[in-house]
């Protein structure tokens, strides 16, 4: 007997939220399934906060940063990474959460939910076109990067632990790896 899994859009996502039937949950829709996330440890919650602080200034108005909301994809998916680094549009996000295009890159940090960062958000933002995406490994201290997007895949991807990263968005920008891993 095979086992087929009910697959939800974004619209009845958001109906179900509305309803108030996710309250106290935990979860975001990926691919149109609504998968619970990992609850936050004490790293991931100090190293996530210490580098929203530092992005924040050093971004200024440049960019805003997102920490833990909802961005949306087309393949009904509403992931709601650690960091997201997008346009500054304003009240137009009262009508909608940031689009692919509206994001310059995505930060989520991982402990228990390293390989769900490394092999399915990996492909869900790279079919989706995000430019950027970084994944630090909490129990390594790394900084892993992907970029330039084809397909379901990221053709770059490296690893560091140290030194300074320009971001593609804004190549004149730069970003201490410490800043975002160890602060």
């Amino acid at each position: 007997m095979s086992v087929t899994l009910a697959k939800w859009t974004i619209d009845e996502y958001h109906s179900m939220i509305e309803a108030g039937l996710l309250d106290n949950r935990r979860v975001e829709l990926l691919k149109g399934e609504i998968v619970e996330m990992s609850p936050e440890g004490e790293a991931h919650a100090y190293f996530s906060s210490e580098a929203e602080d530092y992005l924040r200034g050093l971004l200024d108005d440049l960019a805003i940063i997102r920490s833990g909301k909802p961005i949306t994809l087309p393949d009904n998916s509403e992931p709601e990474p650690d960091i997201a680094i997008a346009q500054k549009l304003g009240k137009e996000y009262l009508t909608h959460h940031p689009y692919p295009e509206n994001v310059f890159w995505l930060i989520e940090y991982a402990n228990s939910s390293l390989d769900k960062d490394l092999n399915v958000k990996t492909k869900i933002y790279a079919e989706a076109g995000i430019k950027e995406y970084w994944v630090v490994n909490l129990k390594k201290r790394q900084l892993i990067i992907f970029r330039e997007p084809q397909e379901t895949e990221y053709t770059s991807k490296s690893t560091v632990s140290t030194g300074v990263i320009y971001p593609l968005a804004f190549p004149h920008l730069a970003v201490e790896v410490n800043a975002i891993i160890s602060q």
